[in-house]
């Protein structure tokens, strides 16, 4: 599963001012599958589905109290299983958005509530998603991702939070609570495989991912090393004596039958 928060641009992903941009990037695909015929996902939130886009950037644009000009209003995220994750969610591609829909109000939105050490739960963060069946520059057979509009403030339009702050649990200064991605990425992934009951191999781990990029050379061995043992272990035969045990519970199960023998005559 990979969770990436897309760097604030003057672009799609300009923060500073109206959502509508993003919101309109959002979209650009329904078009295309309307004309095709193929059914489309609408916005939706935490309770709602099939949203209207005028009313996500009314509700975006409007909760930016005591704000500065400058100041990022709300945040972009995206969602991306891979094609393995995908096939776990779902044979088709309504089951697929359904499954996601549910991932992202379940286990992503719970957990970055809670990543900000501030007592928040879902219901305090106003946020928007929006699913795409299709990707860019991809050779996958399925490609379906969501994008996640975030307020930078809560609910209640009283408190400022920002996932990309350096700030992790700090218990003093003028910023409290803080916010550590490392952990969201941890924690949506355990929720995900929880939620699916998906086998997730040390390969498609975030830790995986993050030790051979970010780890040291000893961390990086270790790491490859656990990979081997994990592979060796899935491909190894069946002993010899477990399957002497499956073939005696087969032969207490059923019983072979026992050869009767021949009565003799009696003799005169």
């Amino acid at each position: 599963m990979n969770i990436d928060f897309p760097p604030p641009s003057k672009g799609t992903y300009n923060n500073a001012g109206s959502s509508r941009r993003l919101a309109d990037y959002c979209e650009h695909e329904d078009m295309e599958r309307m004309e095709q015929g193929i059914y489309t996902e609408g916005f939706f939130n935490l309770t709602d589905d099939n949203i209207y886009k005028s009313q996500v950037i009314k509700d975006i644009d409007s909760n930016i109290g005591q704000l500065l000009k400058t100041d990022a209003k709300f945040y972009a995220i995206h969602v991306s299983p891979s094609e393995k994750e995908l096939r776990a969610m779902g044979n088709t591609e309504q089951e697929q958005a359904e499954a996601m829909k549910q991932y992202i109000r379940e286990v992503v939105i719970p957990e970055y509530a809670k990543n900000f050490n501030k007592g928040l739960l879902a219901e305090d963060i106003k946020f928007y998603g929006k699913i795409h069946f299709s990707r860019d520059r991809s050779n996958n057979e399925l490609n379906m991702h969501c994008h996640l509009i975030v307020s930078r403030k809560d609910q209640s339009n009283k408190k400022k939070l920002s996932p990309l702050t350096n700030h992790k649990n700090t218990k003093k200064g003028t910023v409290k609570g803080g916010f550590d991605r490392k952990s969201l990425f941890q924690q949506a992934e355990q929720g995900f495989d929880k939620l699916f009951g998906y086998k997730r191999e040390l390969s498609e781990s975030f830790e995986y991912y993050n030790t051979m990029k970010n780890g040291s050379i000893s961390e990086q061995l270790e790491m490859q090393e656990c990979e081997i043992k994990q592979e060796a272990a899935r491909i190894q035969p069946a002993p010899q004596n477990t399957l002497l045990d499956e073939r005696k519970k087969e032969q207490a199960v059923n019983p072979p039958k026992k050869e009767q023998k021949p009565k003799r005559g009696i003799r005169r």
